[in-house]
């Protein structure tokens, strides 16, 4: 079931960057969709969705890595000193 959460939390994002994908080509285009007004709008939108998008998706399979220590020793937490 756990696998199961953790796909699902990473289709979302992946379906936000596509479709950021899709409104950046469709301004290449020059298909304006209902809810922009102008063609930059479209693209600056869908270049945000495609970021944060792919951020997401980043920075969960860091977050992953860092927890099972799979990553760069410098990306490793530092000990908390008491």
């Amino acid at each position: 079931m756990q696998r199961f959460i953790a796909l699902m939390i990473l289709v979302i994002p992946a379906i936000i960057a596509g479709y950021g994908i899709k409104l950046m080509r469709d301004t290449v285009f020059q298909i304006l969709h209902t809810p922009f007004f102008s063609l930059w709008l479209q693209f600056i939108v869908g270049f945000i969705l495609c970021i944060l998008g792919i951020a997401f998706i980043g920075g969960f399979i860091f977050h992953r890595d860092r927890k099972n220590n799979k990553v760069a020793p410098r990306f490793l937490r530092k000990p908390k000193k008491s």
